[in-house]
């Protein structure tokens, strides 16, 4: 009888499953960056190919395209408005360019050349509002993200160009209300502009968006809540994201983890389908992105899966790609000997080094502050040979496992000069006070004068204020 019932109970969880695989979630996604007519923005083709990783990761099947013309947006938008026709979860995300004429926002694909209002009204730009009309009306939830408000050089054209009557461009895009069901962010506020960031990588917004949003058992209007925060902390608040949400019922786009009650309401089942369950989901998201090269991706699998299998893995191939293998960059940008990186350890020449256990607490305490993560036990185990060797590689030194003098000398002067140092874990100050007769004092950079022992771990209506009106 009791194995009966748990074959019922794993039948109806089997069907439940299933269920959840069964939600239609489809997602528009394009980033335009290569503009033939005004200078190229740095990232939106890089902010499009994120956002996308991530909602295929939570089950959306993506229509994407980066640096498109007229013609081709258009297609992209015909093949999205046919995929989303009975969705249960629809997603508008735009980089690129955007403009604002007389309160109306338009997109602007790469082959755009405005010289006036009428070049706009015509054709050579993307209506939004008529876009989203078309193309999602017929969703249950729809999300829209427009990352798409930077300071726009066609909006100086179209206010020096001759008019018969008069035209208001706004340099950002213009306030939009939402309808039934339906969230809009914006990367700033209305008609202001947004930050592109660094080259070479995504915006603030995107960034945000791509670490929050899919985040297990988080609701969509809290996720945006902490994108508000993070982007406002990331430009000294000099960015703010704004948006209108008129949601009808909780949202979630990676509902593991989410409150049962809420998973479990039938009026929230188009919103709740998730991609896949268990370990199998996270394997096929790392399969997914094991041999990428954009730490945007890599952080990607750590925001869903913040304790995953691989997660020791990422957090070295992030530190890998942030400080770079290259000889070069690194003899460029930390003055590290040649030699370091020729010279092969071993035991001998670890040996020489003279480490106590207090400095081998050290050395993995700095190996865990730079994710290669390793228990601060004094001793130099397989775990700890393990971790040194994924270190050694990703820095481009001879990866056996041991060190020698140079790679030593390189770890220290790695975490003063590039990062803070790491922490003494609370379990460990009993040990310190022993070794140094409670009030010896410690010195950085791996002078004479003892070991150095770094101070913090470093990977350790309205929408709350965010989608209130200005």
């Amino acid at each position: 009888m009791r194995f009966l019932i748990a074959a019922i109970s794993i039948a109806v969880f089997l069907v439940s499953g299933n269920a959840a695989f069964a939600d239609k979630r489809v997602a528009f996604v394009v980033g335009n960056a290569a503009y033939k007519n005004v200078p190229q923005l740095p990232n939106p083709a890089i902010d499009s190919k994120a956002m996308a990783r991530v909602l295929r990761n939570v089950g959306f099947d993506v229509v994407e395209g980066a640096n498109l013309t007229r013609d081709a947006m258009t297609a992209k938008l015909l093949e999205f408005g046919k995929k989303s026709e009975g969705a249960d979860v629809a997603v508008f995300f735009y980089a690129g360019h955007g403009i604002a004429v007389n309160g109306v926002n338009y997109l602007l694909p790469v082959d755009a050349d405005l010289k006036s209002e009428m070049d706009v009204k015509l054709g050579a730009a993307i209506n939004v509002d008529l876009t989203l009309d078309q193309t999602m009306s017929d969703a249950k939830v729809k999300l829209v993200f427009l990352d798409a408000c930077r300071d726009n050089p066609f909006a100086a054209k179209i206010r020096s160009a001759k008019a018969t009557r008069s035209v208001n461009v706004q340099t950002g895009l213009a306030e939009m209300k939402s309808g039934e069901g339906t969230l809009i962010a914006f990367a700033t506020g209305p008609g202001q502009t947004a930050l592109d960031g660094e080259a070479g990588t995504n915006s603030p917004f995107t960034r945000a968006l791509v670490a929050n949003i899919a985040q297990p058992g988080i609701e969509i209007q809290q996720a945006m809540t902490k994108v508000r925060a993070q982007v406002s902390d990331e430009t000294s608040k000099g960015q703010l994201p704004w948006g209108h949400t008129n949601l009808t019922g909780n949202v979630y786009l990676n509902p593991v983890g989410a409150p049962a009650a809420a998973t479990t309401d039938p009026s929230n089942a188009p919103a709740l389908a998730a991609s896949k369950q268990g370990s199998d989901v996270e394997l096929e998201f790392w399969r997914s992105i094991r041999d990428s090269n954009k730490v945007e991706e890599l952080n990607a699998y750590l925001t869903s899966y913040p304790n995953g299998t691989f997660k020791s893995i990422a957090l070295a191939r992030i530190a890998a790609l942030q400080d770079g293998p290259s000889i070069t960059t690194r003899n460029l940008s930390a003055g590290i000997d040649p030699a370091t990186f020729t010279e092969e350890a071993n035991q001998v020449s670890e040996d020489q080094i003279g480490l106590d256990k207090n400095q081998r607490r050290d050395v993995q305490r700095r190996l865990t502050g730079l994710g290669f993560d390793v228990k601060a036990t004094g001793k130099f185990d397989d775990e700890t040979r393990s971790v040194m060797r994924r270190w050694q590689a990703a820095r481009g030194y001879p990866a056996t496992g041991f060190l020698n003098k140079l790679q030593h000398k390189g770890l220290l002067s790695e975490i003063v000069s590039t990062r803070a140092a790491s922490s003494e874990q609370a379990d460990d100050e009993p040990a310190r006070r022993r070794s140094s007769g409670g009030g010896g004092r410690r010195h950085y950079g791996g002078g004479s004068a003892g070991p150095p022992v770094g101070p913090g771990g470093l990977f350790g209506g309205m929408m709350g204020g965010l989608f209130g009106r200005r």
